[in-house]
């Protein structure tokens, strides 16, 4: 490959992925300056790039003076469309991730303030985050776009969610969560919180009932809780997504803090 011009080998190296033109670049050189080359790492870029700037919260954070800086600028969390929605590329493959804040999302009452508050804690990458005061209806729902998604990938859809002290009830039930891409709809059961000394029992009740596996939250690097709501393939075509998670019997609930929804690239060993 050291005799190809460097834009032969930019455009080979163009068909790997990000990772993979980071370790060429230690072999010789030559791959070097390709695997270096602003040819290339415009490809690796989203091709919305500059729509995608143009929502930027803070657009002054960013290193655009080359291709390759810009990918890795866009690899940490970039606050889009007024600081209510966070963007990011996966470092090895370049497929994009979004998390809608709470704002974003549709959830039943929460403009009421006896059911819901909006408050700001320094934990949150957004401004505020939604707390459950007392509810018996709980409906949270989100929605996207594929056009916005990398095509061709299976993405995973989570609740981005923590539990908080004055918790009540979110334990007896199980919720229904489903995300639906036209008319295909993937539906499932999740528990929102669970109590240590009632995990064994409920366990064995499932095993009697031989029900479909529930869900249960688990921890993020970022210090939150998150919960799988589904999943989904973003195809060539633009879809719209919606997603959701509902738990619409008598039982009063409270506690919950919803930050927001993730929906990022599906990893088969651990999603």
């Amino acid at each position: 490959m050291d005799s190809l011009p460097d834009d032969c080998v930019s455009k080979i190296l163009s068909y790997t992925s990000p990772h993979d033109a980071c370790r060429f670049s230690m072999v010789s050189s030559t791959l070097r300056s390709a695997a270096d080359s602003d040819l290339l790492w415009q490809t690796f870029c989203p091709s919305d790039y500059r729509h995608i700037l143009s929502r930027a919260l803070h657009p002054h954070t960013l290193d655009s003076s080359s291709y390759k800086h810009l990918f890795s600028s866009l690899c940490h969390p970039l606050l889009l469309d007024g600081g209510n929605m966070s963007f990011k590329l996966e470092k090895s493959s370049g497929k994009k991730s979004y998390i809608l804040s709470a704002r974003q999302l549709s959830i039943t009452w929460s403009s009421d303030p006896l059911y819901w508050c909006w408050r700001t804690v320094p934990e949150s990458r957004f401004k505020e985050v939604a707390e459950l005061r007392m509810v018996s209806w709980l409906e949270i729902r989100g929605e996207i776009w594929t056009r916005i998604l990398t095509a061709k990938t299976w993405y995973a859809v989570y609740l981005i969610m923590k539990i908080s002290r004055r918790e009540y009830g979110l334990d007896r039930v199980a919720c229904e969560v489903s995300v639906a891409v036209g008319e295909k709809v993937q539906s499932g059961k999740v528990y929102l919180c669970e109590k240590d000394e009632k995990k064994d029992k409920k366990r064995r009740m499932l095993k009697v009932e031989e029900e479909e596996e529930i869900g249960v939250a688990g921890k993020r690097e970022d210090g939150w809780m998150e919960i799988k709501v589904g999943e989904f393939f973003s195809g060539e075509n633009d879809e719209h997504v919606t997603m959701s998670l509902m738990e619409l019997g008598y039982q009063l609930k409270g506690g919950l803090v919803v930050e927001g929804i993730e929906v990022r690239p599906k990893h088969h060993h651990h999603s």
